[in-house]
This record gives structure tokens, C-alpha cells and sequence, in this order.
């Protein structure tokens, strides 16, 4: 099955596989599959990346996000709390299809039992994964 992603890069099917497992993108896309909701916060990804800037998360989030891989969700006003993430990451649909499409999604339960038996997680990073998050994502 075919999706239309990477349209607005211009990239073909080989070539977004390509961009997909660039080493910070795909540990990006790996952090994700591994949250427990998987929609991690900014934080979240940041703090799951130690050796890469915060300016590199985000950038390469906006890319995925531009290739269509990821998704930007928020939180409506209502169901903000100040201390809080409002804004998240995770896979579009048609994101997932592609992954999967491409056996890319082997490892997402191993990912998450991986994820759980991190102990020394930073109680920011611990308050930001119980963090609300949208029941439409």
C-alpha cells in the first residue's frame, strides 16, 4: 500500500526510507513508539537524546513533521495546566503505514519494554510523562 508521504519534500518512497533512519531521526521516531502514550513532550525527546542539542530535536521533529511522518498535537486551552506540556509528537497515520510498510515498527515492543525499565529518569521528565494529554491524538 502507498501513502503520500514525503510529497512535500519531493521524495520518493527509497528516499524517505532513507530520511526516515537518518540517525536522529529515527531515534526520534524510536522515542515515540517507546513513550507510553506515544506522544511524547518536546522534554521528553530531549531528555531521551542527552548527546544531540535541543535545537537538533527540534529541528529534525519539524522535518518529520514536514515529511508527514509525525504530528504535532496540543492540548485544547481548557485542558492546559501551568507546569505542564500542551504540546506533543507523534505518528500519523500515515506515518505508522509507511513504517510499517517499510518493517520499521519491529522493534516498538521492545522499544517499550526498554523504556519501562528506565529507573533514573529526571522527576521533570516523570511529571511530564503523566502529563495530560489529547484523547484525539
Amino acid at each position: 500500500m502507498s501513502t503520500d508521504l514525503g510529497t512535500a519534500e519531493g521524495m520518493e518512497s527509497r528516499e524517505l526510507v532513507h530520511f526516515v533512519t537518518q540517525q536522529t531521526r529515527f531515534a526520534l521516531i524510536n522515542n515515540i513508539l517507546q513513550h507510553p502514550e506515544q506522544l511524547p513532550s518536546m522534554y521528553e525527546l530531549e531528555e531521551l537524546n542527552p548527546s544531540v542539542s535541543e535545537a537538533t530535536v527540534y529541528k529534525h521533529v519539524q522535518k518529520l513533521i514536514d515529511a508527514g511522518i509525525v504530528k504535532e498535537v496540543a492540548l485544547d486551552d481548557d485542558q492546559r495546566r501551568q507546569g505542564y506540556p500542551w504540546k506533543f509528537y507523534g505518528l500519523t497515520e500515515n506515518g505508522r503505514e509507511f513504517l510499517d510498510d517499510h518493517n520499521l515498527l519491529a522493534a516498538e515492543e521492545t522499544l517499550q519494554q526498554i523504556y519501562k525499565t528506565i529507573s533514573d529518569k529526571p522527576e521533570k521528565m516523570v511529571k511530564y510523562e503523566n502529563a495530560p494529554r489529547p484523547e484525539d491524538a
